[in-house]
């Protein structure tokens, strides 16, 4: 299989941006969620993503936004992605002129096909943890067993992931992405940028 891409979600200043990048990751993740610790105005995205290097991937993350809000921020913040964490439907999805993935939160008994062949004009679906009343960001993993086999979009792993088991997540899963935020914080928010290269050494190596 090809390497397995990676984004390091929760980025709130442009020194964990750049410990991320200089690690290897493909892209970065912009918490647009007020409610979260991870959240960011939009006047800090701006301000990182135009420090940016080339070829790195901006990601927003977004919680049921208002449409009229989003396209706003869309107008403000160069992003490449839209990551939708909500309860969104496939129709509040559309429309943005841009790709975006859809994160689904995972219990037993959840018909996953089902999912990914309703949201079919995502470019990719993200499966995270579920828990009660909280959207993402948990530091909890899930049964991988869940996952089907044959999935009609590439998977994009979350959900207590660290660098002591992304290895086996990816070996057991075969995503086509990792996503991780909790596992390389040294507090909500803030990075810890030798968790970083742990998780990006682990990934590279699986």
């Amino acid at each position: 299989m090809s390497a397995v891409r990676s984004k390091i979600c929760g980025i709130t200043c442009i020194e964990d941006a750049l410990a991320a990048v200089d690690a290897g990751a493909d892209a970065i993740g912009f918490v647009f969620y007020p409610k979260s610790p991870r959240a960011v105005t939009i006047e800090q995205a701006q301000a990182i993503v135009a420090q940016l290097p080339p070829f790195v991937s901006t990601v927003g993350l977004f919680v049921n936004a208002e449409r009229e809000v989003l396209k706003a921020l869309l107008d403000i913040v160069p992003l490449d992605l839209i990551q939708f964490h909500g309860d969104e439907t496939p129709q509040q999805c559309e429309g943005f002129q841009r790709p975006w993935v859809k994160a689904l939160r995972v219990r037993a008994g959840d018909d996953i096909a089902a999912s990914f062949a309703r949201y079919d004009k995502a470019c990719g679906i993200l499966l995270d943890t579920y828990v009660a009343g909280t959207p993402g960001g948990t530091g909890e993993t899930f049964d991988w067993a869940l996952i089907p086999k044959q999935l009609s979009k590439p998977i994009i792993l979350a959900g207590g992931l660290t660098s002591a088991n992304v290895s086996q997540a990816i070996a057991q899963v075969r995503p086509y992405a990792v996503d991780v935020s909790g596992g390389v914080e040294r507090s909500k928010g803030l990075k810890d940028h030798d968790k970083i290269r742990a998780f990006m050494s682990a990934v590279h190596g699986a």
